[in-house]
């Protein structure tokens, strides 16, 4: 028998924590299909290991369907999935997904998107949409059962906030500036939660929520791309000086990841339709005060270097998430804290390269 901890590398402790905190809305997968689009990001890696993990601790007879554009190189770097019978892998592009994909599947979980900085614009925009409608179209085409999608968007669909809003609610209504090309991906999140509130609108027994995903740290986040607190991490690790290229003031919260899979399985399940939530960390700090932070809890050796002098009295710029309606309407809060949750990832990432 395989173990779903070791395939995937994730603490089991988190995914114990995990299926313990889902608890019994888990026996609503007993015997059902579920369809899971980028179940090979950072994301996808947290719901399809928790969901394994689930699957064989409470005997659920459960089968995912997993759409990757490159399964063979994710069953390089996990071989033992082939032994995983309940997974059933689907190559391919989530805009070319065909509405037979989805079976029978009952439940179904999107997060498959382009956030890859050097992507074009044009790109990302349409992975946003027309990978949205796909899924949407695949899961309303199977009968009259009732159909639960979850859909992840980005806290980008608010835009630049004004700093005195201060942490953003879901009822902000700003956006990204439509002449920016950089704002293809918050204009794409924006009309993709538009295509699910007007699907689950026209077609019955489809329900569709929306969790609006902000900034998360973890393990299997890259110590070495365009995230901020994964490079702090992979510089303090490695006794280097941690440099921030801009000023140090934008504000930033962080969930850490075995939270962020409790949350957005129990909005699968529970979340109304055509509702969105934030999901993401409820302590705000400044990038430079998570360097030092960073630097603080790992014993780091370099130095913090901050390339920028802020302007004489700029407010900084927030990109925190208000969790008031997610804890008020789905009981739902951060049991992380951020100097744990970077001591795990640290501990992870040492443990993982020895591997």
């Amino acid at each position: 028998m395989y173990s779903a901890p070791s395939l995937l590398r994730l603490p089991a402790e988190d995914l114990d924590r995990i299926v313990d905190a889902v608890g019994a809305r888990w026996e609503r997968l007993r015997g059902q299909r579920l369809l899971l689009t980028g179940g090979t990001g950072f994301i996808g890696k947290w719901l399809l290991a928790s969901f394994l993990h689930a699957n064989q601790r409470l005997g659920l007879s459960a089968r995912v369907v997993v759409l990757s554009r490159r399964p063979e190189s994710f069953l390089r770097e996990f071989p033992g999935l082939h032994g995983a019978n309940e997974i059933e892998w689907l190559a391919g592009d989530v805009r070319e997904l065909s509405p037979a994909a989805a079976g029978d599947c009952a439940f179904a979980i999107h997060a498959a998107t382009d956030v890859v900085a050097t992507s074009p614009p044009q790109e990302i925009l349409d992975t946003c949409t027309a990978g949205t409608r796909c899924v949407l179209d695949a899961m309303a085409s199977g009968g009259t059962a009732p159909r639960r999608v979850l859909s992840l968007s980005s806290g980008a669909v608010y835009g630049r906030t004004p700093p005195e809003l201060g942490a953003i609610p879901e009822d902000w209504s700003g956006a990204p500036d439509p002449l920016a090309p950089t704002s293809a991906y918050g204009e794409g999140k924006r009309v993709s939660e538009l295509l699910c509130t007007m699907a689950a609108a026209a077609r019955p027994g489809l329900e569709v929520a929306i969790a609006r995903c902000f900034a998360f740290v973890g393990p299997h986040l890259p110590l070495d791309k365009h995230f901020a607190i994964g490079n702090f991490i992979g510089a303090a690790l490695c006794g280097e000086d941690i440099r921030i290229q801009g000023d140090g003031t934008p504000l930033r919260s962080y969930l850490y990841a075995a939270d962020l899979a409790h949350w957005l399985w129990v909005m699968l399940f529970d979340a109304p339709s055509g509702r969105a939530y934030n999901v993401g960390g409820a302590e705000a700090l400044s990038i430079g005060d998570l360097a030092h932070r960073v630097n603080r809890v790992l014993g780091g050796t370099g130095e913090v270097r901050i390339a920028q002098t802020p302007p004489l009295g700029a407010a900084p710029q927030a990109y925190v998430p208000s969790v008031d309606r997610i804890a008020a309407e789905l009981g739902l809060s951060p049991t992380v804290g951020l100097d744990d949750a970077i001591l795990r990832t640290a501990r992870w990432a040492g443990t993982s390269s020895r591997n």
